[in-house]
């Protein structure tokens, strides 16, 4: 196995700026790693940088969808995709958050068979069609996720990380990105 984390040859910058440097500490310490998706990213600093300013925003800032929720749609939309690198990353963060090694699982698996809320049901069936189908949704899906309770803001969220996630499924799997071992053992 090589010290690449894609089939790419695009080595990080050598050395890294002092910022990034101290964002990939971070993650050291606080995930023990640093993922191979932003190692992945780190050949052009401003790529990174615009990567994790909106994996940043989409995944951790202020909505009303938790950070599980989040994490949920993630999964979904990663299992659609089909995309190892993201079930693998993103269903170890849904045991974690969840502290149910089972639903981790469900959702990369076969998500239907989840233990979820009807409002979880409901953004995941919607994530799934932004997936396959977005230009075949209409104002009766986005109803749907309205009688679940979700605002019009919420389901601008449920859109952006289910979209997301489709542009980075394709990354990962286009260049055979390969997760950080670490991910298969947390949370289990």
């Amino acid at each position: 196995m090589t010290d690449q984390p894609t089939a790419l040859n695009l080595p990080m910058v050598d050395p890294l700026p002092e910022a990034t440097q101290k964002y990939f500490d971070i993650c050291q310490h606080k995930l023990g790693m640093i993922p191979n998706v932003l190692k992945a990213h780190a050949f052009d600093i401003d790529k990174l940088n615009t990567f994790t300013a909106l994996y940043n925003d989409l995944m951790l800032g202020d909505s009303a969808l938790t950070k599980l929720e989040r994490e949920m749609i993630a999964v979904v939309v990663s299992a659609t995709n089909r995309c190892f690198y993201c079930l693998t990353a993103h269903g170890a963060a849904v045991r974690k958050l969840s502290g149910n090694p089972a639903l981790g699982e469900q959702l990369v698996m076969n998500w239907r068979v989840a233990d979820v809320t009807p409002r979880q049901r409901a953004m995941l069936v919607f994530a799934e069609k932004v997936t396959l189908a977005s230009a075949q949704i209409e104002e009766s899906d986005r109803q749907a996720l309205r009688d679940h309770g979700l605002s019009d803001r919420d389901i601008w969220d449920v859109i952006n990380v289910a979209a997301f996630f489709n542009m980075s499924n394709r990354v990962a799997s286009a260049t055979a990105m390969q997760p950080n071992p670490e991910y298969h053992a947390q949370a289990r």
